[in-house]
């Protein structure tokens, strides 16, 4: 080791150092942790002070759009795939279940619960769409009573918090069915970009990338002695499926979207307008599975 190298390290070293008494041994392995690898990045790629200021600033706007309806920490971490990444660590697969994908930073706890059947759209624009299937475990069972939340972007690509005032259209939670099945009314899902109006917008131009996500919808769901299930319905055909801002996309979830002439939908309804439909199980894996 060199004058230079043994420099740089002797900092990392003394930093590392310095949480060797935190009482908490995961908060301990974390930090030292994060300390390598963020010193061992700087030193790989020669980290300028103009650099680091620039890194500083980026960060800082980040901070400073985040608000109670945008959560742009989510989004760069979405971009950069570390939510992805990190679904994958903490939902390794399972034979036989659902893929998981990423959260995404438009969920809403508080989201009005619907009954089998009813319509989460509200008014949310798009061509309507009959939304179908069972959530079972892996073995097959069927899950009464299972929580489903639901949310999606209107055929514009806004989510309902993206308008002005208190809006709700677009997402909705039900409980399954005695034999585990749900149903229920949305809009078929539409392309659309991220929010990249502010600074991971800026990072997606500077480096040449697309803000673009394909069509889907999102599903939450739970059951007492299950895994949680959160995933995304994607549809086939889209032209955005290859290159998902966020990387969220797994070749279990693409699905096609059936499109149906005016006339009646299975729950009976009569529709006047041209409207699609798709079945989809969820299937969970057991907590003794993992």
């Amino acid at each position: 080791m060199n004058q230079q190298d043994g420099r740089e390290q002797a900092v990392t070293d003394s930093v590392v150092a310095s949480f060797t008494e935190t009482k908490d041994d995961r908060l301990r392995e974390v930090i030292q942790s994060l300390t390598r690898h963020l010193h061992a990045f700087a030193r790989e790629v020669r980290l300028t002070q103009a650099e680091w200021e620039a890194g500083i600033r980026f960060l800082t706007r980040v901070g400073h759009i985040t608000d109670d309806r945008r959560q742009e920490f989510i989004l760069l971490s979405d971009v950069l795939g570390l939510s992805m990444l990190t679904v994958g660590i903490n939902a390794p697969a399972t034979e036989g279940a659902t893929e998981s994908t990423v959260f995404g930073p438009f969920f809403v706890a508080d989201a009005p619960e619907i009954p089998l059947g009813s319509d989460i759209a509200q008014g949310a624009k798009g061509r309507p769409c009959w939304v179908s299937g069972t959530v079972r475990s892996t073995s097959g069972e069927p899950i009464p009573d299972a929580r489903i939340d639901v949310w999606e972007a209107d055929e514009d690509g806004f989510y309902d918090v993206q308008y002005e005032g208190n809006r709700t259209a677009g997402r909705g939670w039900l409980r399954a069915g005695p034999g585990g099945e749900y149903r229920f009314w949305s809009v078929r899902p539409a392309p659309y970009p991220i929010p990249d109006d502010g600074p991971v917008g800026d990072l997606l131009t500077a480096t040449g990338r697309s803000p673009m996500r394909p069509a889907h919808l999102h599903f939450k769901v739970t059951a007492p002695g299950y895994w949680p299930l959160v995933t995304h319905i994607f549809r086939a055909g889209d032209p955005y499926l290859g290159r998902d801002a966020v990387f969220g996309v797994k070749d279990e979830l693409v699905v096609d979207f059936a499109e149906h002439s005016p006339g009646t939908a299975p729950d009976g309804r009569s529709l006047d307008d041209p409207w699609t439909s798709i079945k989809f199980d969820l299937v969970l894996a057991p907590l003794t599975n993992r």
